[in-house]
């Protein structure tokens, strides 16, 4: 079978880390995995995967505090966090931080896959879509927004709804709504219409 890329995964129990490297590897990635940040740090740093899949709770270095360390919002490749259903807004505030998107506890083999996959693929059409656009604009706090949610901002103006949006991008229609709350936040922008008027606004003149 060929090898569809690297996925590093980082989580202090071996149960999970052996389960997810098993279906990972059945699909064709090559997978490394990490009970600790440090040592994933250590590597992440000067190799980069393909995909990493990061547990948002470890001893030490928790998956925010690693998150941070590697500097997330500019890494060149997508991040998903493990998280519980009561570590909901440890997720959003790992996306914040530069996580693509939270990987939800319980969660089965197909569902993983099937994330890291389109992960992938929308992060290998970075750069080859949208070629300039609303991702380079310069309009009123342009300067505010992340790389992730000038990406999520390009959708938006183009009318997708939040699953079209994250099917594109590769992640949830949940967290589509976060980044779409955080650019509105940011902009001032009182609904979509709005949004889109004052991105588009300095483009047109």
């Amino acid at each position: 079978m060929a090898q569809l890329g690297e996925v590093f995964i980082v989580d202090d129990d071996s149960a999970v880390r052996d389960a997810l490297s098993l279906v990972l590897s059945l699909e064709g990635y090559h997978v490394r995995s990490f009970s600790d940040g440090a040592a994933f740090l250590s590597v992440a740093r000067t190799h980069v995967p393909a995909c990493i899949v990061l547990d948002v709770h470890m001893p030490g270095r928790s998956g925010l505090d690693i998150l941070k360390e590697l500097e997330a919002d500019r890494y060149p490749a997508p991040i998903f966090i493990i998280s519980g259903q009561g570590d909901i807004p440890m997720a959003v505030d790992a996306i914040r931080h530069g996580a693509l998107d939270f990987i939800e506890k319980p969660f089965d083999a197909d569902t993983v896959v099937e994330r890291v996959r389109d992960a992938i693929e929308a992060h290998s059409r970075r750069g080859s879509s949208e070629p300039g656009d609303l991702l380079t604009a310069h309009f009123p706090g342009h300067e505010m927004l992340t790389p992730r949610e000038r990406e999520v901002l390009v959708q938006i103006a183009s009318g997708a709804s939040n699953k079209e949006a994250g099917r594109k991008l590769g992640i949830s229609p949940r967290t589509i709504e976060v980044h779409r709350a955080r650019i509105m936040e940011k902009l001032g922008a009182k609904n979509a219409a709005d949004l889109v008027r004052i991105v588009l606004k300095d483009m047109r003149a």
